[in-house]
């Protein structure tokens, strides 16, 4: 039998790979870079998996598991019978950020640099306790971890005893240097390792110097409120979404604007629709708390508004590493060419929250005045935690316990679909769970979604009530709002089982 003609659609053969590294990561960097910059348009037609690795002297393997991460992200499509081709997309500005200077030409408040002091006494003189009233959300729940408790990781996995002796080797001699005042931004052999491992595992580029550590990805959230936002500024947040975002932006004096999220996210026309939004806060990778995956195309679209509007995009990618096909999506931050996205990203889902430890990946032009007012507030975070963090991520413990934490979170997510409760009244079915620690499930009315959840409390079950990730004033009526959130790492496959076991018997009585 003779062999098929060996053509391509497109020529690879300008794509150089590394044999000594990855070659399906390189692979698929290389293809996702010629998307973005044009010389793969969309509509381009791929050459099959064999093919390419025929043509790149790769294993076919290689091949799957790049294309597998750029269908992921959205950069291609299949189309049955017909093979792959490069998704259609609107066009990203190729321009590089330039190093912007301070003030209005880079939509920065006055809040920053030189005026730091003053605005900081300005926002408490004109930030009423009315605003801090109406703003106030109840306290996190407390206490050991219970099914299905949101926002918990596997507690139970976490290496103390490595981490113990860490910290017991900083504290036995520590360095008199590590006891003065430290940077506000943060120790530096900490921002670098986290740079590094930004670059490698989510192919953001960054350096130690855009990173800015903070207490938590809330103070992260909360100081890009006080330094880009001014009394009547106007900011878009996800509706239903984090209300702790959107209370921290309320309490600058900021008008917080709800935009409705679908099976692709952010409605990125709703938000064209709104003149002169300073901010938009978005989860990107898992929207907090539908789950939904923001696609390649409105992600472009939003960096386009920013761009367009001279706007900021605060992306928070609070449980980006949990992904169950392939490698983490690739955050928003990657895709920015105009310096307008602030990343937040955090240690508290991967190894505790009462750490309270995350950063700030700024754009170049937003560190100085953001370590200055950092600098002010708490002076810097506390050397040993940091240091500890650092000792624990160089020496290969953080990536170890990365991959354990996505298998547990794995193993947890497949017993809630193996016991879930079926044909429940007004109870929609389980959904897909592709990433992140909890999932959202319909409910078909508000009243019904109160009544499971008082059941579920009165077999000792915590679920979460939907209808409170809505703004107060959404013009979406209140029974389409209805639904439960429920986290499923926080507690072993055992728990999870005896768990669903109370929560049936209890909805069907």
């Amino acid at each position: 039998m003779s062999e098929r003609p060996f053509t391509l659609s497109f020529d690879p053969t300008g794509i150089v790979l590394d044999r000594r590294q990855g070659l399906s990561r390189q692979l698929y960097q290389a293809l996702r870079v010629r998307v973005l910059d044009g010389r793969l348009s969309s509509g381009t037609r791929l050459p099959a998996s064999r093919d390419m690795a025929a043509a790149l002297a790769l294993s076919r393997n290689s091949v799957v598991r790049a294309y597998d991460q750029l269908y992921a992200e959205g950069f291609i499509e299949s189309r049955v019978g017909d093979g792959t081709y490069v998704s259609q997309l609107p066009k990203l500005s190729t321009k590089l950020s330039t190093g912007l200077s301070l003030g209005f030409s880079t939509g920065l408040s006055t809040k920053s640099v030189e005026n730091t002091e003053d605005s900081s006494s300005k926002v408490i003189h004109n930030g009423p306790l009315g605003r801090l009233e109406k703003h106030h959300l109840p306290a996190p729940r407390t206490g050991a971890p219970r099914a299905f408790r949101v926002g918990l990781p596997a507690f139970d996995l976490f290496p103390f005893d490595v981490w113990a002796k860490l910290q017991a080797g900083f504290w036995r001699n520590p360095d008199p240097a590590a006891l003065g005042y430290g940077d506000p931004a943060g120790e530096l052999p900490l921002r670098e390792l986290i740079a590094t491992y930004l670059r490698r595992s989510r192919g953001l580029a960054c350096t130690a110097e855009q990173i800015v550590i903070t207490s938590g990805a809330q103070q992260a959230i909360s100081l890009c409120a006080q330094l880009l936002l001014e009394p009547g500024d106007l900011v878009a947040v996800e509706n239903p979404g984090y209300r702790a975002a959107g209370n921290a932006f309320a309490l600058t004096g900021a008008t917080v604007q709800g935009v409705a999220v679908d099976h692709d996210g952010l409605d990125c026309a709703a938000l064209n629709g709104l003149a002169n939004c300073r901010l938009s806060y978005v989860t990107p990778s898992h929207q907090y708390p539908t789950g939904v995956t923001m696609s390649l195309a409105r992600r472009l679209e939003l960096l386009a508004w920013a761009e367009r509007n001279g706007s900021w995009i605060i992306e928070d990618d609070y449980d980006g590493e949990y992904r169950y096909s392939g490698a983490p999506l690739a955050p928003l931050a990657a895709l920015d060419r105009s310096g307008r996205v602030l990343y937040v990203g955090t240690f508290g889902k991967i190894a505790f929250p009462a750490l309270r430890l995350g950063y700030l990946v700024l754009p170049r032009q937003l560190v100085q005045p953001f370590s200055q007012c950092r600098a002010l507030a708490v002076r810097h975070s506390e050397v040993g935690t940091q240091a500890v963090m650092a000792q624990f991520m160089a020496k290969g413990h953080f990536q170890r316990h990365i991959r354990r934490m996505r298998r547990a979170a794995l193993s947890r997510r497949n017993a809630v679909q193996a016991g879930w409760p079926q044909d429940i009244a007004g109870l929609g079915s389980l959904p897909e769970v592709a990433a992140g620690l909890h999932l959202k499930v319909d409910v078909d009315n508000h009243a019904r979604e109160q009544e499971l959840i008082a059941r579920a409390t009165a077999v000792g079950v915590e679920l979460n009530a939907l209808s409170d990730y809505w703004l107060p004033d959404s013009d979406t009526p209140v029974d389409n709002r209805a639904g439960l959130v429920l986290g499923f790492a926080a507690v072993a496959e055992a728990e999870i089982a005896d768990a669903l076991a109370r929560l049936g018997r209890a909805w069907r009585e």
